[in-house]
């Protein structure tokens, strides 16, 4: 599923900023754009109200620094040069470390509208808007009626069926860092490593604010000590002391891991008291699918399709499916146009010539086996 518009804090992927030499020409108006700008660039908060007088500086300090230096100088460096160096405005702002610590854990700002390309009848949609977004947005009413928000869930599922992109919409809708964290990146240094680079990494977490860690192929590094070897029972024992450290921390973060094997996870992670949640990321209903549909149709050049009749034909296909068979019409369609020298719409005919090509990443036996585990792992 298309991962949506997204900014790293690295200059390169600064999707939304511009490098025009006059300060005018990169003139923002609404206060949200001036705050959320001014956020992407150095993860910090300021009042809208106050973000368009701040822009308007630090745009002007991009084309002084620009000049001094004889070289046109991006936005994210003048924003962070400007608030580091020439205006602390906040304590907040000064806090280097804490910028530097986002950079290296590869932190992202994800765009809000992710959160619409997830049909409102997925079933995971509407608890984790009623377990996790609402209580994390409204504190003071969760805290009111005694609602703990939750800091630690589990996403389980067939492979394919979104549970990467649901964590990265939770981080959009929030407007909170999403930072990923990956098995092969804490095993860099050697599986007899991975326990303490997840240690090291965990407590540069504990400082930061307003964050989503996510955690993929879980199963990788939290499996059953059962059977395991001396390296991934002690693996496991980390990541079990690691979770009531990041809930203990008096911070708005948020742990989210992701497995596609739930019954190869350790026992005691799956009890009540370390993960708040465990909610399943299945197949996709025909809504489901038709909002996916709709989402890659947009940035499809297309002629006539029949949207419904597309629906019907892919009830087997994840998330992950149905983005593959865009990839492969969208080729299939520049091929023809480079060929025969003409504008080339995709239709209703395109898709039915290459669906059969494709296979579906669900089967019966997979649902059957996914339905299974809802019964005896969900916990909501």
């Amino acid at each position: 599923m298309n991962n949506g518009a997204k900014e790293s804090i690295d200059d390169k992927d600064a999707v939304n900023f511009h490098s025009e030499d006059a300060p005018d020409d990169s003139s923002i108006s609404d206060q949200e754009d001036s705050a959320a700008q001014i956020f992407a660039a150095t993860g910090l908060k300021f009042d809208p109200e106050t973000a368009p007088l701040l822009w308007s500086r630090i745009l002007q300090h991009k084309w002084v620094l620009s000049e001094r230096l004889g070289r046109d100088v991006g936005l994210k460096l003048a924003c962070i040069d400007f608030i580091e160096n020439i205006d602390p405005v906040t304590k907040d702002a000064r806090d280097s470390k804490r910028i530097q610590c986002l950079r290296e854990l590869g932190a992202q700002v994800i765009d809000r509208a992710v959160w619409e390309t997830i049909s409102d009848s997925q079933p995971p949609k509407q608890v984790v808007n009623n377990r996790i977004i609402r209580i994390l947005q409204k504190t003071e009413l969760a805290r009111k009626h005694g609602v703990t928000p939750p800091r630690a869930i589990i996403f389980f599922g067939p492979p394919g069926t979104g549970k990467t992109h649901f964590v990265k919409a939770i981080a959009g809708i929030l407007q909170w860092w999403y930072i990923e964290i990956s098995p092969s990146v804490l095993m860099a240094d050697g599986q007899d490593r991975l326990g303490a680079n997840l240690k090291k990494i965990m407590e540069k977490v504990y400082d930061l604010d307003e964050t989503v860690i996510f955690i993929d192929e879980f199963e990788e590094i939290a499996g059953s000590r059962d059977h395991a070897s001396r390296v991934d029972k002690s693996i496991t024992n980390e990541f079990l002391k690691q979770v009531p450290l990041l809930k203990a921390r008096d911070r708005k973060n948020l742990l989210i891991c992701a497995t596609n094997y739930i019954r190869q996870l350790d026992a005691a992670l799956l009890r009540p008291g370390r993960f708040d949640c465990i909610i399943p990321v299945g197949s996709l209903d025909e809504q489901g699918r038709k909002t996916i549909f709709e989402h890659y149709i947009e940035r499809t050049n297309c002629g006539t399709v029949d949207l419904d009749r597309l629906v019907s034909l892919t009830s087997l296909f994840t998330p992950a499916d149905i983005e593959y068979l865009f990839q492969k019409v969208r080729q299939h369609a520049f091929e023809q146009e480079f060929n025969l020298q003409h504008d080339y719409l995709v239709t209703t005919e395109t898709f039915l010539e290459i669906l059969p090509s494709l296979r579906p990443t669900l089967t019966e036996e997979i649902i059957t086996e996914f339905q299974e585990d809802c019964a005896e792992y969900t916990r909501v």
